[in-house]
Order: structure tokens, then sequence, then C-alpha cells
């Protein structure tokens, strides 16, 4: 398991390099990052939130309490295509105990490989383009709280402090 990296960590903020090669060392990241995602428990995870510079996600949407899992992988991934917008609740592990409504694509159409080295093209709507562009996001050096409002930005500054400390305090709890 990798410990996931907290808001305003200085590589949250730095993109992610592409994946060059697909082999055993990306594939155990792959496996401890989907256990990290699920132990948080979390939809989605980006490697940089980790602490690895490379533009990976993994992404499930199944309920924590389901057996089977449908984990997505995503390597060198870009949306070539959306459509629409909304504006939904988001919340990140990077950012612990935070909520904001952010405003994202209503569809897109993101391409990558999977951890086969399979290309795959995902056509998402709802709750999975939100996702996929939230991790994107992480990729390019961006957190959700980056897309703010100015005003909305300030509110999160001034809470961040007290959460983040309550957030030390319970992590150090748990292990």
């Amino acid at each position: 398991m990798k410990e996931i990296l907290i808001y305003p960590h200085k590589i949250l903020k730095t993109k992610a390099e592409p994946v060059k090669n697909i082999d055993q060392a990306l594939q155990d990241l792959i496996d401890e990052m989907l256990e990290t995602m699920y132990k948080a428990p979390g939809i989605g995870l980006a490697a940089n939130q980790v602490g690895v510079l490379k533009q990976l996600t993994v992404i499930d949407l199944t309920e924590p309490e389901d057996i089977k899992k449908n984990p997505i992988i995503l390597i060198n991934p870009k949306i070539v295509a959306w459509e629409g917008e909304e504006i939904a609740e988001e919340g990140c592990l990077s950012v612990p105990n935070y909520r904001a409504p952010v405003k994202r694509a209503a569809r897109i159409h993101v391409v990558g490989y999977d951890r086969n080295e399979k290309e795959i093209s995902i056509e998402a709507d709802g709750l999975l383009a939100r996702c996929i562009q939230h991790e994107l996001d992480h990729l390019q050096g961006y957190c959700f709280v980056d897309r703010l409002s100015p005003i909305k930005k300030a509110l999160f500054r001034k809470k961040w402090a007290k959460i983040k400390a309550q957030a030390e305090k319970e992590r150090r709890k748990s292990k």
C-alpha cells in the first residue's frame, strides 16, 4: 500500500510524465494504487497522489462493500472530446474531509491504454466522466480546489488548516 500525499504537496502540483513501457514495476504500482484506493476508500487515484510522476490513474465506481471490483486502469490518458457542462460536488483523497462544487464537462471521450498495453476508448457521462476528469487534472498537476472560484478558494484556505490538522491526527490514529 502507498501513502496518499496531502494537498498542497509539491508533487501534486507537478505534471506527470508519459509512461514509456508497461513493465513489472508499473504492474506492481497499479496493484498498490488499487489497494490504496480501495482501503482509503475512494473511487479514483492518480499516480502523483502516491508520489509517482507517471501518467497513470486507477478508477473504480463499485461500492466499497461489493466483493467484485471493476477497476479501470488508464495509462497515458487523453480526453479527445467533451460536451456540455455540469456542476457537482467533489472530494479528493489528497484533500480529505473537504468537498466543494466543481464545474466539469457533462460527457467526455477519453483514450489511453490499459495494463495489458491494449488501446482503450471510453465514452463517459455522469460520475464516471467527473471522476476521469478529476484524475486527469491530477496528472496535469491540478487539484479540484484549483478549479474553485476565488471566493470559494478563499473559504477553502481558511478551513484547510483546521481540516488538515484533524486529518493528520486521524491518519496517525489509524496506523
